[in-house]
């Protein structure tokens, strides 16, 4: 596997983004191929919101959607957990991850470059092949991540950073009141990724659920683009034109992947504190809780924690992403 003929510029960061593609994620699979500050190179799938088959399925959707001219190698990853059974987050996602948006199939044509790796394979052969230049943003578990880690430790030393969407460390969870969906699905994972000493920023739901999507913007501002990628977030969202409102039990749907991609383009819009943090791995109601550690742990094991944002930059920016006029299509 090489990386395609095209060079990125001076200005570009190589970006491969592990993702296990729910409704938020394809928005922010969106935001990236649309965003010239990157250049996303490849897409790895990991066992999340939904299946991996289903996962795999939604990034060549999603690819098909936006019609990348620089095609990303895509692969597969981990089809569950290091331990215990799959989680899925249907209720959220619905049956096929992506809401049951339409997206509709264009003249046959694959938007992707098939990999025969693994997903850990592909993300430490790339690290490999671009040391020190790779920006891993991973918003799914950390299944694949861990699995590199255990496979190729120095592959994956030579990622540049790790940007993950992940954890709730000063509030409450999304999954139980204590864990976050990402970490709560596999916590080993995400126990050895924050215990690796990589160079890790964390956008937890203390950053995430700052920026958020609510009835008033998007009538005022989604509706009227009128364009294929306003059409998906509607309808992937569960947002109803007719009654202003989610259909889906929420009041405001929060852009948690798209601020990983949003802090990767401009580090600015977060405010960043280093902490030691460390995941509850047994059984229990704290299961998959993250929390900081005062004192006792090895220096290198600080981790960047994004606890502020500036929600109006960030919106901004992703609404400007947003629309074809972003995209670098065929």
């Amino acid at each position: 596997m090489h990386w395609n003929s095209e060079p990125s510029s001076d200005m570009q960061k190589k970006v491969i983004i592990d993702c296990d593609v729910g409704v938020d994620d394809a928005l922010a699979l969106i935001f990236a191929f649309h965003s010239p500050e990157l250049d996303v190179r490849a897409i790895t799938g990991v066992n999340g919101n939904v299946p991996l088959d289903q996962v795999y399925e939604n990034i060549q959707r999603v690819l098909t959607l936006i019609r990348p001219v620089h095609k990303p190698w895509i692969a597969r990853g981990a089809d569950r957990p290091l331990k215990g059974d799959p989680v899925y987050a249907y209720s959220f996602h619905g049956k096929d991850g992506l809401g049951e948006a339409t997206i509709a199939r264009r003249d046959g044509t694959d938007w992707w470059q098939t990999s025969s790796l693994r997903a850990d394979e592909l993300i430490t052969t790339s690290a490999r092949q671009c040391p020190g230049e790779i920006t891993l943003i991973a918003v799914g578990p950390l299944t694949n991540l861990a699995l590199g880690l255990r496979q190729d430790p120095e592959g994956m030393g030579k990622l540049k950073e790790v940007i993950i969407m992940g954890g709730a460390v000063r509030t409450k969870g999304n999954m139980t009141p204590y864990a976050e969906f990402n970490i709560f699905v596999d916590p080993w994972a995400a126990k050895a990724v924050f215990e690796s000493g990589l160079p890790i920023t964390l956008v937890p739901l203390d950053a995430t659920q700052q920026v958020s999507l609510t009835p008033k913007l998007i009538k005022e501002r989604i509706e009227p683009m009128n364009h294929s990628f306003s059409q998906f977030l509607i309808e992937a969202t569960g947002y109803d034109l007719t009654v202003q409102r989610f259909t889906r039990g929420y009041e405001a749907f929060h852009l948690h992947d798209p601020l990983a991609v949003g802090s990767t383009i401009d580090p600015d819009l977060v405010q960043k504190e280093s902490c030691f943090l460390q995941v509850e791995t047994r059984e229990g109601g704290n299961y998959g809780q993250t929390t900081e550690v005062r004192g006792g742990v090895s220096e290198h094991q600080k981790i960047d924690v994004c606890f502020g944002v500036d929600s109006v930059r960030c919106l901004n920016l992703f609404l400007s992403r947003l629309g074809p006029g972003r995209v670098r299509s065929a």
